[in-house]
């Protein structure tokens, strides 16, 4: 392609909206351009980029049997319905473009396609026989995200690569996943990332496994915890740990002393000269479900540790059964004014006992007259603790479970794990962190869809069973904008060769120049002719102009028909290393398609 033909413009200065280096860099470049709040036209380079990382995946699934196919993007309200996940993707974490049409028909547009995929096998699957059965589709979702930002990484509308299998049982269903875990692992290796394999949190997707796959770059919006042996990696959302060892208690007598302005850990434990470690500290949520119930949840935690929404999150819905509920709708700290809903009488904030008495609740219509009471594992391990008193300005001391406070009947793993905590598996290594960016998920999601929409087949003994399912997702253009944020320098971006827009640029550093440009001309036909795909710069531009671009749009080489044709040879500049070398004109085409291969073999 040559540039004078091409819809190609750079920016010199950052944009405003940008805030992180590859959102910089892909509009600066010309890759995209912004038509709305989270909303990209993916310009001609971009798209080739697309279209490359598209074929790696397609190229993986198709490996492993996988059949492509492509799913409506408008999708019924009543198939959400059914799977229980409208009120979910449209209430509680209101992602979904809901709307209804002419006919009064609610409708959403595609966030994912679980229902959809879920209800053509329960259409076309009948018996045993048949299974298992894998689709994938590669095709734009669409999200209303909250806040759109960093570009493509968190827009509203993004192409993604997402797959289905169906399963007779779990086993078979475990082949699939460990099929899609390397195939994951093959495409981003083939994409030229450094990634990590994670275990990760199944969120609104659902089911019992899920591991993503995080391309490591530091503007990364998740946090990777892993050991140093390889043994262990997972998502902080996810990870577990054994956290620091509790300091013995500087307390064998239990009293309520007073402890004025003490309302936060640090100010008690600076008042009280104790350890955190030493501290019980009760943490207050608001729990709505999906049926309108609001619940009050008391969690108690050992002071030095913080509470894992994410954790939590899971626990409640674990617990929504209790509540007559299915799905959590939103999870708060209640603020001044959520309490004035249903608080009888106002709370000790900051000296809250775990025992904090139900009357505290209003008696009101949707809202459990009694609190909620969780307990983390950290905070049911101490003894002679710290904790409220249930009285401004005050605490108690020496508390012991069993004794002064009953423990919650509810005890589970609800901290989040940090850098530098051991290691479950081998208390020897400690975890370390890093930064990623979520480009695929992969579940187990069992049964959870086919029991719900009774998708079932026939099996061997002719017993309705319902599908074991499993599902798979890539970023597409995620991916193609993590590669950015993972490499590129001052000059601008580094494309990895496997997803360069274009291999090489030929650079005409003055077209006036007969000599050049006829070089250029016949260097540009013969690497394309040899499968090096080559952009021509053939614009009435300053040389420095030239360069300039050709740095910023990343191409992995630079061709240049300047001084050197004097001695029958051009220079060649390596964009990942700028290493910057002379070559002999009769050897430039092979030369970099010797390059170009072993990168893209490797």
């Amino acid at each position: 392609m040559r540039l004078s033909q091409m819809l190609f413009y750079t920016l010199r200065e950052d944009p405003a909206e940008a805030e992180i280096p590859s959102h910089k860099l892909l509009l600066r470049a010309g890759y995209i351009r912004r038509i709305g709040s989270g909303i990209y036209a993916y310009l001609p380079l971009m798209w080739r980029v697309l279209q490359k990382v598209s074929q790696i995946v397609r190229e993986e699934m198709n490996a492993t049997g996988a059949q492509e196919c492509l799913l409506p993007q408008l999708q019924p309200a009543d198939l959400w319905r059914e799977s229980g996940r409208w009120d979910t993707y449209t209430q509680a974490e209101g992602i979904m473009f809901a709307f209804t049409d002419r006919q009064e028909r609610e409708l959403g547009l595609g966030p994912t396609h679980e229902e959809v995929i879920t209800t053509i096998a329960k259409d076309t699957i009948r018996s045993y026989r048949q299974l298992p059965v894998h689709l994938y589709q590669i095709q734009t979702k669409f999200r209303d995200e909250i806040r759109p930002r960093f570009g493509l990484m968190r827009g509203r509308e993004f192409i993604m690569k997402d797959g289905y299998s169906f399963h007779r049982d779990v086993e078979s269903l475990k082949k699939t996943y460990q099929d899609m875990d390397r195939a994951y692992r093959n495409t981003i290796r083939r994409c030229g990332l450094a990634f990590q394999a994670v275990q990760a949190d199944s969120g609104a997707i659902g089911g019992g496994v899920s591991q993503e796959f995080m391309i490591l770059a530091d503007a990364g919006e998740d946090e990777v915890l892993y050991t140093a042996d390889d043994k262990y990696a997972a998502n902080v959302e996810k990870a577990v740990s054994l956290p620091p060892d509790a300091k013995p208690s500087p307390f064998t007598t239990y009293e309520k002393l007073e402890t004025p302005d003490s309302e936060t850990i640090e100010k008690l434990c600076k008042f009280l000269k104790c350890d955190p470690t030493n501290v019980v500290k009760n943490v207050l949520y608001q729990v709505v479900y999906d049926n309108g119930m609001t619940v009050l949840v008391l969690v108690n935690i050992r002071g030095d540790q913080d509470v894992n929404e994410v954790k939590l999150f899971n626990e409640l819905t674990a617990l929504a059964g209790q509540y007559n509920a299915k799905t959590v709708l939103a999870l708060t700290v209640p603020d001044a004014e959520a309490q004035q809903k249903w608080a009888a009488k106002p709370l000790p904030l900051g000296y809250i006992d775990p025992a904090l008495p139900d009357d505290y609740i209003s008696t009101m219509k949707n809202v459990a007259p009694k609190f909620l009471r969780l307990a983390d594992k950290t905070a049911v391990e101490l003894k002679n603790f710290v904790t409220g008193a249930n009285e401004s300005g005050y605490h108690v001391v020496g508390a012991n479970w069993d004794e002064q406070f009953d423990l919650p009947p509810g005890v589970a793993d609800m901290r989040t794990a940090s850098s530098g905590d051991r290691a479950i598996h081998d208390p020897s290594q400690t975890l370390q962190t890093a930064r990623g960016i979520e480009a695929g998920h992969i579940f187990q999601l069992g049964t959870k869809y086919s029991q719900a929409m009774n998708a079932t087949y026939t099996s061997e003994q002719g017993e309705e069973l319902p599908f074991y399912m499993g599902c798979y997702g890539v970023g597409v253009s995620r991916v193609a904008q993590a590669a950015v944020e993972q490499s590129f320098d001052k000059d601008g971006i580094i494309w990895p060769v496997a997803i360069a827009p274009y291999q090489a640029i030929v650079c005409v550093p003055n077209i006036a120049d007969p000599q050049q440009l006829e070089t250029a001309e016949k260097l540009y036909a013969e690497l394309n002719q040899a499968g090096v795909e080559t952009l021509l710069d053939d614009r009435n531009e300053r040389a420095g102009v030239k360069l300039k671009d050709a740095d910023l749009i990343g191409i992995p080489y630079r061709v240049v028909t300047g001084r050197s044709l004097s001695q029958g040879k051009v220079e060649v500049v390596e964009r990942s290393t700028k290493k910057s070398e002379k070559i002999a004109l009769e050897q430039v085409v092979s030369t970099l398609k010797q390059r170009i291969d072993a990168a893209l073999e490797h």
